[in-house]
């Protein structure tokens, strides 16, 4: 039960700071767009768009979180976790157009350069290094938690940096007025989203086809479950991801004494949770058994 109340109160602070974060980033949103528009500036009308998709990404995370902390039903055996991992997946996407937009338009600009109020952009992207460094830093505590904490982690964190080029943009029109620098800015943004974005959309994409979750070797799980006292040997192992915070497992082991089976069953859960697999679905078997399971359907 104190367990319980932990990961609550845990899952509790981690929502109000999604809820405040979003707030600080909406409003930063609208003071970037009108900068942008009035400084003629595609770094930052860039970095505002990128901006947009951190707060969807933020509000689909908030309901992501929820989602994979849902009680299962009759017809829904896991609840809505699985949710969760399809969130993820689509912030992914999100993002991935964002980087299309925003090359599309940096690379315009290049071939049609436009006047930048270099001032307009380095107070603008000052303003945007606080808010989004500050977020980033209230979400590192966390960013382990889940692949969508650590989304949004990255994403974060990226902004800060994004800000800071930005920054250096502005201050190289107003040094020298080359005005071309504000399309390579663009440019840049969009690289660095797309390297922070390849991971969280490899990651996302093998969890929702059920692949096993990064970060598991099955190969040392089996041999894990093959060193518990009483197992001879496993097999038909499968394991899956039902959220972006657990894990599930099915095996098949062939044990000793079959009269045994239900305490070397609760010795290789035992052993399984150390390994973060809390979801496991365990069939005992003599040698002498009959696995057909090749032919069950």
């Amino acid at each position: 039960m104190a367990h319980h109340h932990h990961h609550d109160t845990k899952i509790t602070q981690l929502n109000r700071v999604y809820i405040i974060s979003l707030v600080l980033n909406g409003a930063f949103i609208i003071v970037e767009t009108i900068a942008g528009i009035m400084a003629n500036s595609m770094g930052l009308l860039s970095d505002a768009g990128h901006n947009l998709g951190d707060v969807f990404s933020l509000m689909l995370a908030i309901a992501a979180i929820r989602l994979a902390h849902s009680h299962s039903t009759k017809q829904y055996t896991y609840g809505f976790r699985k949710s969760s991992v399809l969130i993820s997946l689509l912030n992914a996407i999100i993002l991935a157009v964002a980087v299309g937009v925003i090359a599309v338009e940096s690379i315009s600009k290049i071939f049609n350069p436009t006047t930048v109020e270099g001032d307009v952009v380095i107070w603008t992207a000052t303003v945007g290094i606080v808010i989004n460094g500050a977020t980033a830093w209230a979400l590192a505590h966390s960013h382990h938690h889940d692949i969508i904490t650590r989304g949004a982690y990255l994403h974060m964190l990226a902004d800060a940096l994004v800000s800071v080029g930005v920054v250096v943009s502005g201050m190289i029109i107003s040094q020298t007025g080359w005005n071309l620098i504000d399309a390579i800015t663009g440019l840049a943004v969009a690289t660095l989203i797309l390297i922070s974005t390849w991971r969280l959309l490899a990651e996302s994409l093998r969890m929702s086809i059920d692949a096993v979750p990064e970060g598991i070797n099955p190969d040392a799980i089996l041999r894990r479950i093959e060193e518990t006292d009483g197992v001879k040997e496993a097999h038909h192992l499968h394991i899956w991801a039902i959220s972006t915070t657990e894990t599930a497992l099915t095996v098949h082991i062939v044990v000793d004494d079959i009269t045994q089976s239900e305490s070397i069953i609760q010795n290789v859960k035992e052993r399984l949770t150390t390994e973060k697999i809390c979801h496991s679905t365990i069939e005992a078997e003599t040698e002498n058994s009959l696995c057909n399971h090749n032919n069950c359907c």
